[in-house]
C-alpha cells in the first residue's frame, strides 16, 4: 500500500471522478474536474493506493476551517470526507493512522467530525473524541445559526489548549463557522 498526499490540481481527472463516486454527494455527481480542483484549492488529498495506483481509502485536509469562540478567531485544518473504497478491509484504519502521524509530523491542528455511529471506529483508531461537542458549533444558514448535523468533535492533532477550548463548547458556549 501506498501513502499519497496531494492538492487538488495534483490529482488526475480518473482519481477526482473516483473520489466523487466514493463520497456519494448527489449535488456533486456532474461537478467537472477543473471545477473540482477550483471548488477544493484549499484542501489536500490524503489518500492510501494499492500498487496498481488504485484509491483504497481517501480522507481530505480542508486547510480553510475557522471558527468564532468567544469572540476569537481560530484557524484549524479540517479532516473530513473519511471514505474507504471496500469496508471492512483495515483500508480506512490504515489511512487514519498514517494520516495523524502526518499531522504530527507536520506540526498542524486538525479537528474533525463523527455521527454518534461512526464514534466505534475512531475509537478503534484510537482518535480523541470530544463526545456531543460538535452539536454546539453553529452555522450560517441563510439568515439563522443552526446546529452542525455531526455529534462529536475528533482530535487528530491539537494542542492542550485548543483541546480544553473545545471541551468546553455546550449549549451555553457555542462556536460560530465563519469564512
Amino acid at each position: 500500500m501506498n501513502y499519497q498526499i496531494k492538492k487538488s490540481t495534483e490529482l488526475a481527472d480518473h482519481q477526482i471522478r473516483h473520489i466523487l463516486s466514493l463520497w456519494e454527494v448527489p449535488e456533486w455527481n456532474e461537478m467537472t474536474p477543473a471545477y473540482f480542483r477550483n471548488f477544493f484549492k484549499d484542501s489536500e488529498f490524503h489518500m492510501l493506493s494499492d500498487s496498481g495506483n488504485e484509491i483504497l481509502a481517501v480522507i481530505r485536509l480542508n486547510l480553510d476551517f475557522n471558527l468564532e469562540i468567544a469572540g476569537k478567531r481560530y484557524s484549524f485544518a479540517e479532516a473530513v470526507g473519511l471514505v474507504s473504497a471496500q469496508e471492512k478491509k483495515g483500508y480506512g484504519s490504515k489511512l487514519v493512522q498514517l494520516f495523524k502521524d502526518n499531522l504530527t509530523q507536520r506540526n498542524i491542528e486538525s479537528i474533525g467530525f463523527c455521527a454518534t455511529d461512526l464514534r466505534p471506529f475512531y475509537q478503534r483508531c484510537h482518535i480523541e473524541i470530544l463526545e456531543n461537542k460538535a452539536k454546539a458549533i453553529l452555522e450560517k444558514d441563510k439568515n439563522r445559526w443552526i446546529s452542525s448535523e455531526d455529534d462529536d468533535i475528533l482530535i487528530f492533532k491539537a494542542s492542550e489548549e485548543t483541546k480544553e477550548l473545545l471541551k468546553q463548547l455546550g449549549p451555553e458556549k457555542n462556536a460560530y463557522l465563519i469564512d
